[in-house]
């Protein structure tokens, strides 16, 4: 079934090794809100309207997709919302905070010696304290509920097309897990991988398996992460990334984000080069938005 959201990626190193590459454009799903943060923030959103909750509450680094998210979700769906920003105050406001205020969210930074205590009960007590009864999201929107909602993505391929492997970018895991949780849930065997865009993500297995164990009761086997495309660490963009950012977009017509999704194609075209994807199979990567980061970077 044809769709405006699968995109064949005619990329000479797939057809070389025989492997039918296609690019779900999840960044086009909504224009305001779009992308995995998305697919994040829904059952969330339900569960904090069900609570009777009217504040948003979450963390992020100066460049943050989830705090902007956030914001656009509570502009768009009636939430006050705090943002908790990893670091000092710069004026003027990068572009990425500036949106965040734009939207109605209120910003407050936090040292990055209290930021690592983020997950702290103690710590997330005297938060609530300090600000007042709000719906607690966890940064990157990473919990039991996004995983659900993440999952749903896998239906909505599989009416589009068949596929071997579906991947993405990993950054806190979230959409690795719910797409790893959506394949056991269908019974369907293809694997989700992953491609960390952050420099020594190997813990994240176990933020992926306890993640999967608090959504389903059960530990997923598979899918994989692979950790050596980093470039040097998360929203590290040297030359060579950039660059092939750009061939990317001259070659395919699809502008790819510097934070996850270009590492994401740089790592799966660099894995089909190996032959990591047998002859004959269909891999699937998603882009997942970001594309509001670039204006920190300069397209």
């Amino acid at each position: 079934m044809k769709s405006a959201f699968l995109q064949p990626i005619a990329h000479p190193t797939a057809e070389r090794r025989g492997v039918r590459l296609l690019l779900w454009r999840d960044d086009l799903l909504a224009p305001d809100l779009p992308g995995n943060k998305a697919r994040k923030l829904k059952y969330n959103l339900q569960e904090a309207t069900r609570e009777g909750s009217t504040d948003l509450l979450t963390f992020g680094g100066a460049y943050s997709n989830h705090l902007a998210a956030v914001a656009a979700a509570g502009r768009l769906f009636g939430f006050a919302t705090i943002g908790l920003v990893r670091g000092e105050a710069h004026l003027p406001l990068n572009p990425t905070l500036a949106r965040c205020v734009a939207d109605g969210m209120r910003l407050h930074y936090l040292d990055r010696a209290t930021y690592r205590r983020r997950t702290e009960p103690e710590f997330l007590a005297d938060i609530r304290q300090q600000f007042g009864p709000a719906y607690l999201l966890p940064e990157g929107g990473t919990n039991a509920l996004a995983l659900r909602g993440v999952a749903e993505l896998i239906g909505e391929l599989r009416q589009h097309t068949d596929f071997d492997a579906v991947a993405v970018a990993a950054g806190t895991g979230g959409t690795l897990a719910g797409l790893a949780l959506g394949l056991a849930e269908a019974g369907h065997p293809a694997r989700a991988v992953g491609v960390a865009a952050l420099k020594g993500a190997d813990f994240l297995r176990a933020e992926i398996d306890a993640l999967a164990q608090a959504a389903s009761g059960q530990k997923l086997t598979n899918y994989e992460l692979h950790t050596a495309y980093h470039f040097g660490g998360y929203a590290k963009l040297p030359a060579e990334l950039r660059q092939f950012i750009q061939q990317f977009e001259a070659n395919f017509g699809v502008l790819l984000d510097p934070i996850y999704t270009g590492k994401l194609l740089f790592g799966v075209l660099d894995l089909l080069e190996k032959g990591h994807f047998a002859r004959g199979s269909t891999v699937v990567a998603v882009h997942t938005g970001g594309l509001q980061a670039w204006a920190g970077f300069g397209v």
